[in-house]
C-alpha cells in the first residue's frame, strides 16, 4: 500500500505550486510591462494590475529588482523561444529568421522590455546584488541555440559560436543605439547591411 502521506513528496508538491504560481507571476508582470512601459512602476500599481498585494509579489521574489531581473529574464526567454518557432517555419532562409526576430524585438511595444533590459544590466555591472543574476546567461543562453543554427548551416563548431557572439553582440548594440537616438530608418538600414555581411547575398 502507497503511503500517501509522505511529507517529502507533500514537501515537494508544495514547492512545484509555488514554482508555478511564481512563474504565472512573472508573465503577468510581463505582459503587464510589455502593454504599459515602466514608467512609475511599483510593486503597488504592478500588484493592482495583475491581480495580488504588493506583499504578495515581495513574498515570491524578495524585492522591486529581483522581480524586475525575473521579468528581463522571461522576456528574452520569450525571444528565444520565438527564434526557435521562426527556425522551424519552412521556407524562411536564416536572414528571413533574423529580420523577423529584429521586427518583433524593435516593435515600439517592447522599448519598454528593452530599456529595462538595458537598466537591469547596468546595475549588475555596477555591483548591485540584487540584480547580478541577470547576468547568468545573459550570453551563453543565447548562444547555445545561435551555435546550433550555424553548425546546422554547415559552419565549424569554433565558427559558429564566434558568429553567434557577433551577431549577438550587433543585435543588443543596435537596440541600444535605437533607444538612445529614436533613428529607426538608420538602425534598420545598418541591421540589413550587417545582414547582408553576415549572410552575404541571402
Amino acid at each position: 500500500m502507497v503511503n500517501t502521506d509522505n511529507p517529502q513528496r507533500k514537501g515537494d508538491a508544495a514547492h512545484s505550486t509555488a514554482g508555478d504560481r511564481r512563474a504565472q507571476l512573472v508573465d503577468a508582470a510581463v505582459d503587464h510591462v510589455a502593454a504599459h512601459g515602466i514608467a512609475d512602476l511599483s510593486l503597488r500599481r504592478l500588484g493592482a494590475a495583475i491581480g495580488v498585494s504588493h506583499r504578495m509579489l515581495i513574498h515570491y521574489f524578495g524585492s522591486k529588482e529581483q522581480l524586475l531581473v525575473e521579468i528581463v529574464r522571461t522576456s528574452e526567454r520569450r525571444q528565444r523561444d520565438l527564434l526557435s518557432r521562426l527556425r522551424l517555419e519552412p521556407g524562411l532562409s536564416p536572414a528571413d529568421v533574423a529580420r523577423l526576430l529584429w521586427q518583433n524585438l524593435t516593435d515600439p511595444r517592447l522599448a519598454g522590455q528593452e530599456r529595462l533590459f538595458f537598466e537591469i544590466c547596468g546595475h549588475a555591472l555596477r555591483g548591485r546584488p540584487e540584480a547580478a543574476p541577470i547576468l547568468e546567461g545573459l550570453v551563453t543562453d543565447w548562444l547555445d541555440p545561435l551555435v546550433t543554427a550555424e553548425v546546422a548551416a554547415g559552419a565549424h563548431p569554433a565558427t559558429a559560436r564566434n558568429r553567434a557572439r557577433l551577431g549577438l553582440a550587433t543585435v543588443r548594440g543596435l537596440l541600444l543605439d535605437l533607444l538612445a537616438t529614436g533613428d529607426r530608418a538608420g538602425v534598420d538600414s545598418a541591421m540589413e547591411e550587417f545582414l547582408r555581411l553576415y549572410y552575404g547575398s541571402d
